[in-house]
């Protein structure tokens, strides 16, 4: 009985510490709720009914402030249940049984495979998106973003393919893609196609992707297609498209593949870049607005991935609080930004990607106050290079432990030398990023910049070859993926209680 009634009022303290802080945390999770409970339910139109009602429950119930959160809780609920499925309503679509003609664009560059050439397209009447695979010949090679194409060829459903926890039909869904082709060297050529057809947004989109391969082909024009070339592209512009099976297997093992991921690191660093050179403290207000104009035009040029998105909406959070002088991340902004994605696109709470980059936030601002909180703050205030050190490993073990149970799942491995490897790749990415605009308006430099990715890439090498680099083959279900999250919060509840009875200054 006692062990019980300490059990209940842990719970109580953690809900009340966690949630009294973060009110938007306890709405995404009904959100996700919602998510999850509508695509393995169905629903239909009874949905919109029960969800107005829902609201119209929530504003009447003003007096009552527990029934009240109760029922925005189920709007919440009821939300993601109706988005979701009205997403995979508009991902279902009946193709012809025969072949048709039809106009699309191309929208990234040609990957080669065995026997085609994989391509992105999307059709212009309709905006729908394909996996388009082409004959592989010269022409096919040629193919760039932007290219108009006409095309005749029998459209697919989505595959089922799966491998481990890896469900192909999934990914495609996630990404908006709605059906796949094969088509014929014979059945397709360029041709001038109109995008009169496609949104704003979408015109935009592919304005900027074009732009980025321009970029690219400059970089090639530098180095090839060689290992530098691969990694420079990934880093600074998105592309991933160069990476050998070889070269990605290095990152993983090392535990460095973060930094081929456009995330929060990246456009961190292009931030503090801006606010160095727009400087303008009396016009602070202009310099906010133009650099997340330039946070969200790079966002645009590298393709809108989940987590470069989840950054730069939380940084456009942070830089609208700081003319305020707000606190400014918290976990009620990744929560914010949480709910502000899924409304967009509900499937992506099934991306890998989106998984691990809040995962890792959220793990950074939970526990990052508790390990700086074991020097004390005057120490670190007197002696700067303890204190930079010491954040380095405070960030890089508070991500870590945020993603390892999920990199287990999805992966299979954990990177036992992810520290060592943090110390590495963090400065070689913020050296690469700042010299990358330099290299392209003086080409003649690009010389040190790849020489900074050849040094990254035999360091890699050499850490990835050492014994026990990685822990193999672990595959935890989805239960005891989410048990060890479970472990996790309570020791952090209890470190956290432990903190403020020792009068540390943990917040």
């Amino acid at each position: 009985m006692i062990i019980c009634n300490f059990a209940a009022l842990t719970l109580n303290d953690m809900r009340s510490k966690l949630f009294g802080e973060a009110p938007l945390l306890r709405l995404t999770i009904c959100l996700m709720a919602g998510i999850v409970i509508g695509d393995i339910m169905g629903g239909g139109y009874w949905l919109l009914l029960f969800l107005a009602m829902a609201v119209m429950l929530a504003l009447l119930l003003w007096r009552h402030a527990f029934l009240q959160s109760l029922a925005i809780a189920v709007c919440f609920v009821l939300l993601g249940w109706l988005l979701v499925q009205r997403q995979e309503a508009s991902l279902r679509v009946q193709w012809p049984e025969g072949e048709v003609c039809y106009e699309a664009v191309v929208l990234s560059e040609p990957v080669e495979k065995s026997k085609t050439m994989a391509v992105d397209i999307m059709l212009v009447k309709s905006s729908q998106k394909l996996k388009c695979y082409l004959y592989k010949d010269e022409r096919s090679r040629k193919i760039r973003i932007g290219d108009g194409l006409r095309i005749q060829s029998r459209i697919k459903e989505n595959s089922d393919w799966r491998r481990g926890t890896f469900d192909y039909r999934r990914y495609l869904e996630i990404h908006g893609f709605v059906g796949s082709t094969f088509v014929a060297s014979w059945k397709w050529r360029k041709a001038v196609v109109s995008l009169d057809g496609l949104s704003r947004q979408e015109r935009t989109k592919l304005f900027f992707l074009k732009q980025r391969s321009r970029l690219l082909q400059r970089f090639a024009e530098e180095e090839g297609n060689s290992a530098q070339y691969a990694v420079l592209a990934a880093m600074a512009l998105g592309d991933k498209s160069a990476l050998t099976k070889e070269l990605k297997e290095v990152y993983a093992v090392t535990g460095a593949s973060h930094v081929l991921a456009l995330s929060g690191l990246h456009l961190g660093i292009i931030y503090t870049l801006l606010s160095l050179l727009i400087v303008g403290r009396r016009w602070q207000m202009v310099s906010q607005l133009l650099i997340v104009l330039c946070i969200w035009a790079f966002v645009f040029l590298v393709g809108m991935s989940t987590s470069v998105v989840r950054s730069a909406t939380m940084l456009t959070v942070y830089a609208l609080l700081s003319l305020g002088h707000r606190d400014k991340m918290t976990v009620n902004t990744l929560a914010f930004t949480a709910i502000v994605m899924l409304i967009v696109n509900p499937l992506s709470l099934y991306d890998v990607g989106f998984q691990m980059s809040f995962m890792a936030v959220f793990a950074i601002l939970v526990l990052m106050p508790l390990l700086e909180g074991i020097f004390p703050r005057e120490y670190l205030l007197s002696h700067q290079t303890v204190r930079w050190l010491w954040s380095m490993v405070a960030v890089s073990v508070s991500a870590q432990i945020g993603v390892a149970p999920l990199i287990a799942y999805y992966f299979g491995r954990f990177s036992t030398y992810f520290l060592l490897t943090n110390f590495i790749v963090i400065p070689a990415a913020t050296l690469i990023l700042w010299l990358s605009p330099v290299v392209l308006l003086f080409p003649s430099l690009a010389y040190l910049l790849l020489y900074i990715v050849k040094c990254l890439n035999t360091v890699l090498e050499q850490i990835a070859a050492w014994p026990g680099a990685s822990i193999e083959a672990l595959h935890p279900s989805v239960l005891q993926t989410a048990m060890i999250y479970v472990v996790i919060l309570c020791i952090t509840y209890i470190l956290t209680i432990a903190g403020y009875r020792s009068g540390s200054p943990q917040p």
